[in-house]
């Protein structure tokens, strides 16, 4: 190790914090809870619009080709039932 690493350990060390004065907050809580909404709501978008894009560049290329676009129910698989 380092004088600089030894310096930087000594310092954290003296400077933590009292366990017994600190405690997780509600506050915490909810935006971590929040965040993960916010994640979520932001997966389902993305699954949407990576399916309706999809469902575009089929269309466009179908009509490239002079056929019929693949008819479908809006399931995100147009060869399921």
């Amino acid at each position: 190790m380092t004088t600089f690493d030894v310096a930087l350990v000594s310092a954290l060390a003296v400077q933590s914090p009292d366990p017994d004065r600190v405690k997780a907050g509600w506050v915490a809580l909810v935006l971590f809870l929040v965040l993960g909404a916010v994640v979520a709501f932001l997966g389902f978008s993305l699954v949407k619009h990576l399916r309706r894009a999809r469902d575009n560049f089929e269309q466009r290329d179908a009509a490239e080709r002079g056929d019929e676009p693949d008819q479908h129910d809006g399931d995100g698989d147009p060869h399921r039932p």
